[in-house]
C-alpha cells in the first residue's frame, strides 16, 4: 500500500501516477497536469454563449454544489476560498474547479483586499 504524495490518500499498488518523482492519486494528477483556470477568455465566451443559447440566467443550469457556493457568497457578500472550502467540507482544489465554472459564467469573481482574496458576486 502506498500513499499519494500530495493528499496522502492510500493507493493500491499500480494505482499511482508518477509526476516529477512523486506518486499521485488520479485526482491530484489531474489537478497538477490540468489545473482550473478561472481567467480564461475563451471559456468565458463559450460559457456565456451556451447559457444564452439555452436561455439560462442566474443559477439556472448549475449543479447543486455550484448553487450552494453561489448562495453562500451571495449571503456573506464576500468570503475567502479557504473559509468557503471549510464551510462546505471541500478540498481547496474542488472549490477552485467549481469557482472557475462560476467565474466563466460571470456569476462570481475574486477581488483582492489587502493581503486576502475574497470571492464575491459578479
Amino acid at each position: 500500500m502506498i500513499q499519494c504524495d500530495r493528499c496522502r490518500i492510500s493507493l493500491n499498488d499500480g494505482e499511482g501516477y508518477d509526476f516529477h518523482g512523486k506518486v499521485l492519486c488520479e485526482d491530484c494528477y489531474m489537478y497538477e497536469t490540468n489545473p482550473p483556470k478561472a481567467c480564461d477568455p475563451t471559456a468565458v465566451s463559450s460559457a456565456l454563449s451556451m447559457r444564452k443559447q439555452l436561455g439560462q440566467s442566474g443559477t439556472e443550469g448549475l449543479t447543486e454544489l455550484q448553487k450552494q457556493i453561489y448562495s453562500i457568497i451571495e449571503a456573506k457578500g464576500k468570503i475567502t476560498k479557504e473559509e468557503l472550502a471549510a464551510q462546505l467540507g471541500l478540498k481547496l482544489e474542488e472549490l477552485e474547479q467549481q469557482f472557475a465554472i462560476l467565474r466563466h459564467c460571470e456569476l462570481v469573481r475574486a477581488a483582492k483586499e489587502g493581503d486576502k482574496v475574497y470571492l464575491t458576486k459578479w
